[in-house]
């Protein structure tokens, strides 16, 4: 490797340790197969946090498929700084984003890279935007176990934890056992698994409807040894592409993600987690 190389790769990780030093918590959010909600998942699992009175960065390494600004409702909001230093985009004062898809000129475009380039991005993301202090950064990836979350693991070795969303679906649930196994491996620690479309009200009998059967994610957690974080209903205010600010109200989606983001953080706040100790 030439020297010139070699000196900005050790730059690239002094910077990253640089920033990772200033945030407390690191939240990977994962799941096996694409579809399930992970990105709606973790937009609201952040903006729970974020109702809690924590500082909160969401860092969408979803490359093929950022959309983490558009659920947040700034799409048309793009970086500031140089590419050393970036500032993330600010949803409120206390909740801020960062990802390729706001450093893009035509959001629309499609990124076709191989998995060098890809890393290279993700590390430089890492590396250039200045969160400051944060409580939590919760990293949303794209489906699967590959080259963005072993970026992620290598460039953040003292991840806090993972959270796996699925749905009851069979072939869903055998992609999470995959996130699952992934983090095992990894020495990763698995926070729970998260059912999401779990069910939804019928708007004329309002029975409850359970598209993708019941409970399969519980089972799936009690099986593999882990924790249930709980379902997350179908419902209208989450369906939407931006999340509504007039509070928690009525809605039985948007209390479930509140409870979940409080398990969180006691989870995260009264155990010392390492590798697979909350799978215990």
């Amino acid at each position: 490797m030439p020297m010139q190389d070699f000196e900005r790769r050790v730059e690239r990780r002094l910077a990253i340790r640089s920033r990772l030093d200033k945030i407390d918590k690191k939240l990977l959010i994962l799941s096996g197969k694409g579809g399930v909600g992970k990105t709606t998942v973790a937009v609201h699992i952040s903006e729970a946090l974020a109702d809690l009175g924590n500082h909160v960065g969401i860092l969408d390494i979803d490359l093929h498929g950022p959309n983490v600004a558009k659920m947040t409702g700034v799409q048309d909001m793009h970086f500031e700084g140089d590419a050393k230093e970036i500032q993330p985009i600010e949803v409120r004062p206390n909740l801020l984003i960062a990802g390729i898809g706001s450093a893009m000129k035509q959001p629309e475009d499609a990124i076709i890279w191989r998995g060098p380039m890809k890393n290279m991005a993700i590390e430089s993301l890492l590396a250039s935007v200045n969160w400051g202090d944060l409580d939590y950064l919760v990293i949303d990836t794209p489906p699967g176990t590959g080259d963005e979350q072993l970026t992620i693991v290598k460039s953040i070795p003292e991840l806090t934890g993972a959270i796996i969303v699925t749905t009851a679906q069979a072939v869903a649930l055998l992609d999470a056992r995959r996130s699952v196994l992934f983090c095992r491996k990894m020495g990763i620690a698995v926070l729970g698994i998260v059912e999401n479309m779990s069910s939804l009200e019928c708007p004329h009998c309002h029975a409850e409807i359970t598209v993708f059967g019941s409970r399969g994610a519980q089972e799936l957690a009690r099986e593999l040894g882990i924790g249930f974080l709980g379902r997350i209903p179908f419902e209208e205010s989450i369906r939407s592409d931006k999340h509504s600010d007039n509070g928690i109200g009525n809605s039985p989606a948007l209390r479930a993600f509140h409870t979940i983001a409080q398990d969180l953080a006691r989870q995260v706040t009264t155990t010392t987690i390492e590798g697979n100790s909350s799978e215990q």
